[in-house]
């Protein structure tokens, strides 16, 4: 079983990212399980997306933690009665994968040709995902388009 925290800096981006080292812990044959808190909401749909077995709320009880660890390692699902009203509450992540990735590698200062590098992309490719990220969020730049998805949890 792989456990993964939500929410630590460049965890919302690797549960977005494709062809990356990262990617490949979320969609190993282990269950995974994600411990998240309420704030993040738009990172637990990131989770959700990556197709998680369960959810477990950081801030509840070390009990809670060892039944939902024994839940997915059984091969059922758990999830937080805290972190479910959060799931409702959250708008999902408008971006794609692909766009989540590029705008993540974007906020850790990444130049285009960086990111076209790292994600096997041509640079013309990187400037386009970033204008569909920037446009999806209704952001006025890109640095704002950065600042949205942050705020949300997306990245």
């Amino acid at each position: 079983m792989t456990v993964v925290d939500v929410d630590c800096p460049g965890t919302a981006a690797a549960l977005a990212c494709d062809g990356n080292a990262d990617r490949q812990v979320l969609y190993s044959p282990s269950p995974v399980l994600m411990l998240a808190s309420t704030g993040a909401p738009g990172a637990l749909h990131l989770a959700f997306r990556a197709e998680a077995r369960g959810y477990v709320d950081k801030g509840g009880s070390p009990g809670r933690l060892v039944r939902a660890v024994r839940q997915v390692a059984a091969g059922e699902k758990f999830i937080d009665a805290s972190l479910a009203s959060a799931f409702m509450e959250a708008d999902p992540a408008p971006l794609s994968r692909r766009e989540l990735s590029v705008l993540a590698r974007a906020a850790e200062g990444d130049s285009i040709a960086e990111i076209a590098g790292t994600l096997h992309l041509a640079t013309g490719t990187v400037r386009n995902y970033m204008a569909a990220a920037t446009r999806k969020t209704g952001a006025r730049n890109l640095i704002d388009a950065i600042r949205i998805s942050r705020r949300a949890g997306w990245v």
